[in-house]
C-alpha cells in the first residue's frame, strides 16, 4: 500500500495518528522518540499494514507472476498499483476528495522526514494521491520511483507487466483491501 490505501486504512484516527502513517517511509528504525506518542503510533500502524500486505496470499501470488529476475522489485510497484486501483474505485466519492485535502494539510503543515522532504511538497502539488486513478499517471510514477534507485531502472521494466497484468491485479486487490480492513479493524469503506 502506499500514501492513499495507508491513509483511508488510517483516517479514523486523530490528524497526528495519519500524519505518522503519511510519512513512515521516511522513518527509519525502531527508535521512534522524536516523534509525539500518536505520530509514533500511526508509524508503527503503517509498519503493521506493510506487513500484513507483504505477506498477504493475493500479494504473493501478483509477485510470483513478475517477470523473471523483478520479483524484488515488484512489491514497490505493486504498493503504487494497490494505491492505483483504491483510487479508481473512489474517484467519485466525496469522503475520498475529503480525506486527500486532509493529507495535503498535514503534510503541508508539518516538515516532512529528510527522506520525503523533497517528495512530498511535489506529491502535494501534484496532488499524486487523486491522480492514482490513472493507470498511466502510476506507471510513470514507478517509473520515476525506479530512477531514484541504484542502477538500471528496474522499476520501469515492470511496467509492461503491470499493465499486460492488469485485471488479475485488480482481482487481487478486490480480495485484499476487505481482509485488510478487516485485520486492522478499520471503519472506512467497503468495495462492491
Amino acid at each position: 500500500m502506499n500514501f492513499l490505501a495507508h491513509a483511508w486504512l488510517a483516517h479514523h484516527g486523530s490528524d497526528d495518528f495519519l500524519y505518522g502513517n503519511l510519512i513512515a517511509d521516511g522513518v527509519k528504525g525502531s527508535d521512534l522518540s522524536d516523534w509525539s506518542s500518536s505520530v509514533a503510533a500511526g508509524i508503527r500502524h503503517h509498519r503493521r499494514v506493510d506487513a500484513l500486505v507483504d505477506r498477504h496470499p493475493r500479494t504473493l501470488a501478483a509477485r510470483s507472476r513478475a517477470p523473471a529476475g523483478l520479483g524484488r522489485y515488484a512489491p514497490i510497484a505493486l504498493d503504487l498499483v494497490w494505491d492505483h486501483f483504491l483510487s479508481r474505485l473512489l474517484a467519485d466519492d466525496p469522503a475520498q476528495r475529503a480525506l486527500i485535502a486532509r493529507c495535503y494539510r498535514l503534510l503541508d503543515a508539518q516538515l516532512a522526514p529528510d527522506r520525503l522532504a523533497s517528495m512530498v511538497p511535489v506529491l502535494v502539488e501534484q496532488d499524486w494521491l487523486t491522480r492514482y486513478a490513472d493507470f498511466s499517471f502510476t506507471c510513470r510514477a514507478i517509473a520515476g520511483m525506479g530512477q531514484r534507485l541504484r542502477g538500471p531502472n528496474r522499476l520501469a521494466e515492470l511496467v509492461p507487466w503491470l499493465e499486460a497484468d492488469y485485471s488479475p491485479l485488480e482481482a487481487d486487490f478486490r480480495s485484499l483491501w476487505p481482509d485488510m480492513e478487516q485485520a486492522l479493524e478499520a471503519p472506512g469503506i467497503r468495495l462492491q
